[in-house]
């Protein structure tokens, strides 16, 4: 169970970055909304959806480990070259989860060098706003992780799957903090500026943080997964320390 929750999690990584770039359009607040809203009913058509029948076409007796289910329901109806056909399926998400992932990290890396937190170098961009160096650097660190899948194939990618999985909920949990104490902020200091209003505040934040806290308890009890928890639960700590270091010395200048 432990191991499907990792996968699950790993395959809802790069969600956010559908607000990052809705806040680059000429309409973040309208376009946020609407982007998330989508991505919501993405997941329940095509993720909760084919389960769905999936499990109705094929009892769960018949899942055989390494073979994908998608195929085995293509067979079983009688569609040609359904191995083929997901092959191609595969394919294009992998490119699409690419792009996303490249996406986000140059956006992340160009926030880091605004902020001095990166060299100032990356800030370039180029005439249609494009920060091709970010992207450049984010491009040049995928290479790197391919190089080390090459030395090491039997270990790097099952670590770095995990460490995502873990990442993510860390992610994920300082996202769900950051709303519970900037939202009362706002709506203290300046609701009017408040527009995109996030329905069930605060409890729905909180059953949010608790079902995230309940997997990482399952991957403490993983003894394959309880390495990559603490090594990304010290990375996070660590981040989180040299930002609070960052704050005191900004405030003592």
């Amino acid at each position: 169970m432990v191991s499907g929750v990792l996968a699950v999690v790993f395959a809802f990584g790069g969600l956010e970055v559908v607000t990052i770039a809705a806040a680059e359009s000429d309409d973040p607040a309208r376009n946020v909304a609407r982007a998330v809203r989508s991505a919501v009913w993405r997941i329940l058509l095509f993720y909760v959806g084919s389960m769905l029948v999936i499990v109705t076409l094929l009892p769960w007796t018949s899942m055989e480990p390494g073979e994908s289910p998608y195929v085995a329901v293509l067979d079983a109806i009688g569609v040609p070259a359904a191995g083929q056909i997901m092959n191609v399926v595969v394919f294009v998400a992998l490119l699409s989860a690419l792009n996303a992932n490249l996406y986000g990290s140059s956006r992340m890396v160009f926030s880091l060098a605004e902020r001095g937190e990166a060299p100032k170098g990356l800030l370039k961009v180029s005439g249609g706003g494009v920060p091709r160096r970010a992207v450049l650097a984010s491009v040049a660190f995928g290479f790197v992780s391919v190089l080390l899948n090459l030395k090491w194939p039997d270990s790097v990618f099952l670590y770095m799957l995990n460490a995502v999985g873990a990442v993510l909920l860390f992610v994920w949990g300082l996202i769900a903090v950051s709303e519970l104490r900037l939202r009362r902020r706002i709506e203290r200091e300046a609701p009017e500026t408040l527009t995109l209003r996030m329905w069930g505040f605060p409890w729905l934040t909180w059953v949010a943080l608790a079902a995230m806290g309940a997997v990482l308890v399952l991957m403490l009890c993983d003894e394959g997964a309880r390495p990559q928890v603490l090594w990304s639960a010290g990375a996070t700590g660590a981040v989180l320390l040299v930002a609070w270091v960052r704050e005191l010395r900004a405030r003592r200048d």
